[in-house]
Order: structure tokens, then sequence, then C-alpha cells
């Protein structure tokens, strides 16, 4: 089985931290034996506007450059249909990705991580034949998978991201760590962390446009120097307004510490209240310094809530139980006369990890 992967963001290099979760997921597919072709901007030519802070932040914030945007789509559309010229499926990361693979003329599966499904509520033209026309749409949450019913999608299947929990747990730093790892955006809470953490240890791996407010930021760190943050930190914090999933949630689970989450999207999915972390209304600033003295204040409570996340995380998002439902979908479409679509339906783990 051949298949080619669409993607608007995918490492350059090792250590880059950009799309890594992609690329997680395609090396654990090819080790299950599956041929996987990659098309991505690292590979064809993008006029600047891939990278950096990502495809439409770049359009946002240099307007100009949305004159190069067709030269960009016609790139990736000859590079997608030269790699998919012999190809089963076709899964395209990301709405804009859909949209090329449409143009592949191969049957393929549409999979939405929560920044598009933005992109498709001011887009519902663009959004739903993508939608409709594919095989399935596989989405990283409940929350995006609402959505993506709501736009029109039949066949939905939700499939998470995956995580390969530690050997072992660290140990805190003294003083203790709070760690927030991700995009310094509006939309991310890091402002309000900021202010809700005033006086606390708090330690940031993160960039973009809000870096200047954030005076302790590290910038985006390599995975390797990630995991020793994750490894040393007494609770991580994800104060989004708004979510997909949260890669950084699920990655902090899985190192054994407590999280302290907005209520929102796909945090919903990840953080039990009260067993695995606390959520915390979003943008309730109040809200977020209580929860954060709570848990520092208290060691047994953070050594209780690491461990039910832990478990949660090995139990409900191991990457082996990704990568078999990922191959069993290949499976399911591979080689299908294209634009055919399904009925609806839900993956077993819409309901298995709630």
């Amino acid at each position: 089985m051949r298949v080619v992967v669409l993607t608007t963001s995918y490492p350059r290099h090792e250590g880059d931290t950009v799309g890594r979760f992609v690329a997680d997921a395609v090396e654990r597919v090819r080790a299950a034996g599956v041929d996987v072709e990659v098309v991505s901007p690292a590979s064809f030519r993008h006029f600047g506007i891939a990278y950096g802070d990502g495809v439409m932040a770049n359009l946002r914030r240099r307007p100009w450059r949305w004159a190069l945007l067709p030269f960009f789509l016609v790139s990736f559309v000859r590079a997608a249909r030269r790699a998919a010229r012999e190809a089963d499926l076709v899964h395209a990361h990301w709405l804009p990705a859909g949209a090329v693979a449409m143009a592949t003329r191969k049957p393929y599966v549409a999979q939405l991580h929560g920044s598009d499904v933005e992109l498709a509520r001011r887009l519902p033209r663009l959004a739903r034949p993508i939608l409709r026309r594919a095989e399935a749409v596989v989405c990283v949450s409940r929350a995006v998978a609402d959505e993506a019913h709501r736009l029109g999608a039949d066949q939905v299947l939700v499939i998470p991201n995956g995580v390969e929990p530690p050997a072992e747990v660290g140990e805190e730093a003294d003083p203790l760590e709070v760690l927030y790892a991700g995009r310094l955006s509006a939309e991310k809470g890091v402002l309000e962390l900021v202010e809700a953490a005033e006086g606390i240890n708090l330690v940031v791996a993160g960039d973009g446009p809000l870096r200047d407010r954030v005076p302790q930021a590290r910038g985006f760190v390599p995975p390797a120097e990630l995991n020793r943050l994750y490894a040393r930190s007494a609770v991580v914090v994800c104060p989004s307004h708004r979510e997909g999933f949260g890669v950084a949630c699920l990655e902090a689970m899985a190192h054994g510490r407590p999280v302290v989450a907005s209520a929102v999207g796909g945090l919903l999915d990840l953080v039990v209240d009260g067993e695995t972390g606390i959520s915390v209304p979003p943008g309730d600033v109040g809200a977020l310094r209580a929860a954060l003295e709570r848990l520092l204040a208290d060691r047994d409570l953070r050594r209780r809530m690491g461990e039910a996340g832990r478990r949660r995380a090995a139990e409900h998002f191991s990457w082996d139980a990704v990568t078999r439902e990922t191959v069993q979908l290949y499976a399911r479409y591979a080689g299908k006369n294209p634009g055919r679509g399904g009925s609806s339906s839900w993956s077993r783990r819409a309901t298995s990890s709630s």
C-alpha cells in the first residue's frame, strides 16, 4: 500500500519542531509497513508563505504575499500530483492540503487539527467540497469532529495525536517550575498566563508574535531539550482560548506532570478535571492563578494527578493504538474511486478516550 502525505507543516531538519507530530506519525506508519511519501513545503518552492509563523499568520502579517499564494498552490499541486501517480491513497493534513489532494484525483482522507476549523468557518464554500469529497475526515478531538459534522462532512473519525511516555518520571526542579510550551500568541492565553504567574517561577518554551511581552521566553527548543523541561517541571500549564488537540498537554501527562488547562476544545479530551489536572475557564486569570497555587503547594496532589495523567496517556493515546487505527483507515480506503465518501460514523476512540 502506497500513501502520499500532504502537509503544509513538516520538519526541515533534525531538531526542527515545526510539524513534528506529523513526522512522528509518518515514521510510525512507515515502521508498520506502509510505503509513505511526504510532500511538504520542505520539498517544493513555497515562496516564503510556509514556515515562520505558519501559512495563515504569514499572510496576515505580510499581506503582499497573498499575490504569491497562487504560485504556492501551483507548486504544491504539481509536487502532489507527481508523488501521487502510483499512490493508493492521499492523506492531507489541514484543510488547504485537502484542496491540493482533490487536485490529485486520487482517493483521499482529510485530517483537521483545529486551526483549520477557523479557516473553514470563514470560507465554508471552500471547506465543504473538500470535506464532502473526502473518503473520510479524520479529526484529532471530539470538538474538532463536531465542527467537521457542522461543515457537512459525512464520514468523520476521531484519531488523536499519539505520545510515547518516557521510561521514567523525572525529579522536580528546586525551586519548583511551571512550564508553558507552545506558540506565543493571543489565542494561546499567554498574556493571561504571564499575569497569573507573577512571582511564580515560570519557564516558557516557545516563540511567536507576543514574544516581546513574555520576557522569560526561550524560543522554540529542540524536542530533546523540551523533554528535559517536562521532566523537571512541577506543573505544566495550557491556558488556550481554543485548542484543537493540545500536544503539549498530552506530552506533559506522559511525563507524569499535572496540567492546568483551559476547559476548551481538545483539552477536554485530555484532562480529567480533579484527576489528571485542573480545568479552568479560558481567560480567567484568577482561576488560573488559584489552580497553579493549589498544585504548587501540594506535592502529594501533584504526584497523584501526575500518575493518573501518565496512565491515561499510556492507555488512551499511545502511538501503538494511534498507528493501528491509522493503518486500518488506510486499508479501508486505499484504491477506492475518489470522491465517494461514506456514511457518518465515529471512531472507537471517540468514546474510549472520554
